[in-house]
């Protein structure tokens, strides 16, 4: 594929489109497939038929539009407009193409009000959402996918996509937030027979469904994000670590990379020049642990997924003891714009120490739960009360919980906390991958630890006594304390334990496996004593006495 060829799609699909009178997206993700999107599409083709709309309509899947409540989600565009209806089922599809598409009639009983949605949201990683057809690479190119990959190995070298990247302030979107430039230039410089590009899209945290919704909604732009990053570091060969619980992002990634290696973005000689690189997919069984990268790269080698000590680190001796880069599914998609608009754009957006934006997962006792993306220091506040609507029923906000098991749960007087590494970090939790979880006053804060210890003790992977025994632990004296029958003795021994298992965890999900437990000690100490002392839970949840 040289450049002009790729321009050449870029224009014929562009011409394609404007042909028509009005695009009609439909939400390809597996939220709004899940509760009857494609019942919708087939009966507004059909419909389209009817009313002899079909030259004139052009139908496609999009990725994640983002309200995931109000799914099934259609938007229509047509002269300018966008109007986006909610819970389009087959009888809604019929009568917004009777009367929308046929008489410019917008049946305004189905539409949603998403402005207070959208309002505050920057869109970089989801930028493609509702533009782009997640099955078909010509729609990708016409939006601008792969451009970043021809200037990146066209017009600069590997050194100055990694000055860019580093100029940009992004930090690995994974959790862990670590540099992504001071990461790729460290593989970058590491000496090895072979290089590898890792994806990470071993998403595990309960509530979470950021990946799952970039690889369904965009993967054009994850496997762009990891050809740069290949070309920069030295690499060759990717793998996009998946779990298998994700069928439809694997069915999608399976078709982008098949398209992409047709229209020579992947594979031999990209752009026409002498870089050279291929991505595989690996299927993971579903093991939380498999997200930490020493696991992940054993269960790629066909071992057990277990971590193991570091150093060495991945950079250094990574798969197969080749230096390899892995970063998550949101960092390499952040990648493209980053090449294309520069990194100093980016480092333009967020706070001084944590750039760009996240995605996050919105879920709990929300009003609008979803798919969104906001810039680093947007407050709580924001995100919960005008993104998400607030709290339902009238109930009173009691705590957020950020990344997954191995965060913590913030409180009412931090909702004007902003988002970013630091402040969360601050307050006891993490940034995590992006589970937002939202809890009213209904929730039980010493059932909320008891659920992440569970999950924690489920998933451990074994290897290391203080997680292996201590999460076990934990767990048996938080439900000791929900069913009445604890002492303070047993709370002594609960912080203990804490202090124990995450000194000494063997990897940093071990390690940060007591967060929830000392976040709400922390923020909700009275509640313990309440199931301790009182023999009550306030919250009404636990069945102390019944």
């Amino acid at each position: 594929m040289s450049s002009e060829a790729r321009k050449e799609i870029q224009d014929k699909e562009l011409a394609a489109q404007g042909a028509r009178r009005c695009r009609v997206g439909l939400c390809g993700a597996a939220s709004c497939l899940s509760s009857g999107a494609q019942a919708a599409r087939e009966a507004l083709v059909k419909e389209l038929d009817v009313h002899k709309l079909a030259g004139e309509v052009q139908v496609y899947s999009t990725g994640c539009l983002g309200l995931c409540d109000a799914g099934p989600l259609m938007q229509v565009e047509e002269a300018g407009t966008r109007h986006l209806y909610q819970k389009v089922d087959a009888d809604a599809a019929r009568r917004i193409t009777a009367e929308h598409l046929a008489r410019h009639r917008p049946v305004t009983e189905q539409l949603v009000d998403a402005d207070p949605f959208f309002a505050k949201q920057q869109r970089i990683v989801l930028a493609g959402s509702g533009r782009r057809d997640p099955e078909r690479i010509e729609s990708c190119v016409a939006d601008g996918a792969y451009e970043a990959l021809q200037k990146a190995v066209t017009e600069m070298t590997p050194l100055e996509v990694i000055q860019e990247v580093t100029a940009s302030g992004l930090r690995g979107r994974g959790g862990g937030g670590y540099p992504t430039g001071l990461k790729w230039s460290t593989v970058f410089k590491a000496k090895g027979q072979r290089k590898f590009v890792i994806c990470n899209a071993d998403e595990g945290d309960p509530g979470a469904f950021m990946d799952r919704s970039v690889l369904e909604g965009d993967p054009h732009r994850v496997l762009e994000g990891m050809a740069i990053a290949a070309f920069a570091v030295g690499a060759d060969q990717g793998y996009i670590y998946v779990r298998g619980e994700y069928p439809l992002a694997i069915q999608r990634l399976r078709t982008a990379i098949k398209q992409a290696e047709r229209l020579e973005f992947l594979g031999g000689r990209v752009f026409d020049t002498g870089f050279s690189f291929r991505v595989d997919l690996r299927i993971g069984a579903g093991a939380f642990v498999c997200g930490e990268e020493t696991a992940l790269i054993a269960s790629i080698e066909g071992g057990r997924g277990t971590p193991r000590p570091r150093p060495p680190y991945p950079a250094q001796s990574g798969l197969w003891g080749q230096p390899t880069l892995i970063n998550n599914v949101e960092t390499f998609a952040s990648i493209a714009e980053i090449v294309q608009r520069g990194g100093a754009w980016y480092a333009g957006i967020g706070t001084p120490k944590s750039k760009g934006t996240k995605v996050f997962a919105l879920a709990g006792t929300i009003n609008r739960t979803g798919l969104i993306e906001v810039p680093m220091g947007i407050t709580l506040r924001e995100i919960i009360f005008e993104i998400g609507g607030g709290i339902p029923n009238g109930k009173a906000f009691k705590a957020a919980q950020t990344g997954g098991p191995s965060g913590g749960c913030i409180p009412a007087e931090f909702l004007d906390l902003p988002v970013d590494y630091e402040s969360l970090a601050g307050v006891g939790s993490i940034m995590g991958s992006g589970g937002l979880i939202v809890m009213d006053e209904s929730s039980c804060m010493v059932e909320v630890a008891k659920y992440f210890m569970d999950f924690c003790r489920e998933e451990s992977c074994g290897k290391c006594i203080p997680c292996r025994t201590g999460t076990v632990q934990m767990h048996g004296l938080l439900d000791k304390i929900t069913r009445g029958e604890a002492g303070p003795h047993d709370l002594e021994l609960l912080e203990q334990l804490c202090t124990l298992v995450k000194d000494t965890s063997l990897c940093g999900l071990g390690a940060s496996a007591p967060n929830p437990v000392l976040s709400t000690l922390r923020y909700f100490r009275d509640e313990y004593l309440a199931h301790i002392v009182e023999k009550r839970c306030p919250a009404g949840v636990c069945a102390i006495g019944r």
